[in-house]
């Protein structure tokens, strides 16, 4: 059976600030798409990580179709209304225009979606994450792909280690898609020049190169570039398809052990350790750290078992003392050097215009040249 699994993600509102969405903001957005997908999706999943409400969808549909995308577009929207009954910060926030356009690319949520004809046991994970960029994931895929280190199945199994496929999203290029297909084993320092600058170069795809199955998608919204200011940070969720081809779940969640630095925190200017956290977590230190969920799904003939959620166990919670240390660590730095992103990164403009007024008081100095002597 060829099904889709389509994840759109938006904040459209939060309890006292960029934290959490209410419980009737929640209820509201899944009593929609309980009522409106009826005879439209075969099952979904609303959860929320952080400020940022999720919907996770099975149907028979193919990506970017119109009537799914508005299903969600306008479930954000009937969440919104509720958001702005309650007072709640920033509703709306990520619905950057009026109407619907055919799909959501480009109005503001984030969106992942796989087309693919089910295995006979198909697995997948569910990853959302909060107050970080697109380029949060590069470092945990290519780890998760391409290094033995992490993924023993590189040298351990046939298909694995045939490699795979990255397609590579330039996400400064805002016109058009600008994309590059990089080839590993053959290509990882190409894809490693690349992703190591997770604000421009992101990961769009991943296919396996034993079937071309499509095993990774991930969401490439820059909302600055849809809206040409900061309107909050843009919160990237994933889809990846595990077994078989593909790297076990657990290779793919090793990297994530790592609490690697990644832009977001407090008004999406600054440097923070990316934080694996139970589903469901809200926000709360400097509006973060910047943080991350997964959830583990099973799906057979599109319907979904319940949710596993991979970060809830004792290890992880080990992981995230490490994670809130390093957190501490830069943010004792405060606004100096790398703590702070560079002017060119900063999402904020309050910034970039004091330096050019203060960029208008320097004044040239002349260097008096002593005389030859003799």
């Amino acid at each position: 059976m060829k099904i889709t699994l389509t994840a759109i993600k938006a904040d459209v509102g939060s309890i006292g600030g960029h934290l959490c969405p209410s419980t009737k903001l929640l209820a509201e957005v899944e009593a929609y798409v309980t009522d409106k997908g009826k005879g439209l999706v075969y099952d979904y999943f609303v959860g929320h990580t952080g400020d940022d409400i999720a919907i996770l969808m099975t149907h028979g549909k193919g990506v970017k179709n119109e009537a799914i995308h508005r299903l969600a577009w306008d479930a954000f929207q009937a969440g919104t209304a509720v958001a702005e009954k309650q007072g709640l910060y920033g509703a709306g926030q990520d619905l950057l225009e009026d109407a619907f356009s055919g799909n959501v690319r480009g109005l503001g949520p984030a969106v992942a979606e796989i087309s693919f004809e089910e295995r006979l046991n198909e697995p997948f994970l569910l990853f959302a994450a909060d107050k970080t960029e697109p380029g949060a994931y590069n470092l945990p895929l290519y780890l998760a792909f391409t290094d033995p280190m992490y993924n023993a199945g590189l040298i351990l199994s046939p298909a694995v280690g045939k490699g795979f496929t990255f397609t590579v999203m330039d996400v400064e290029y805002a016109d058009e898609d600008r994309i590059i297909e990089l080839s590993t084993p053959e290509e990882i320092y190409d894809l490693a020049s690349l992703l190591r600058d997770n604000g421009r170069f992101v990961v769009e795809s991943i296919r396996s190169r034993v079937d071309g199955e499509q095993g990774v998608a991930c969401s490439t919204t820059r909302l600055r570039n849809i809206a040409g200011k900061y309107v909050g940070k843009d919160d990237p969720t994933m889809l990846i398809r595990t077994q078989k081809n593909f790297p076990a779940t657990g290779e793919i969640l090793a990297p994530y052990e790592i609490g690697h630095l990644v832009a977001g925190f407090m008004r999406g200017s600054h440097t923070g350790p990316l934080m694996p956290v139970k589903a469901g977590t809200g926000v709360s230190f400097f509006d973060g750290p910047p943080i991350v969920t997964c959830l583990a799904f099973s799906v057979h003939d599109g319907q979904l078992t319940e949710p596993m959620d991979v970060f809830d166990h004792p290890y992880w919670d080990w992981v995230r003392e490490k994670v809130a240390q390093k957190a501490h660590d830069i943010r004792a730095q405060g606004f100096s050097g790398a703590a702070m992103l560079p002017y060119a990164d900063l999402e904020y403009g309050g910034i970039t215009e004091r330096i050019e007024k203060l960029e208008k008081r320097f004044s040239i100095r002349k260097i008096m040249k002593a005389e030859n002597e003799g």
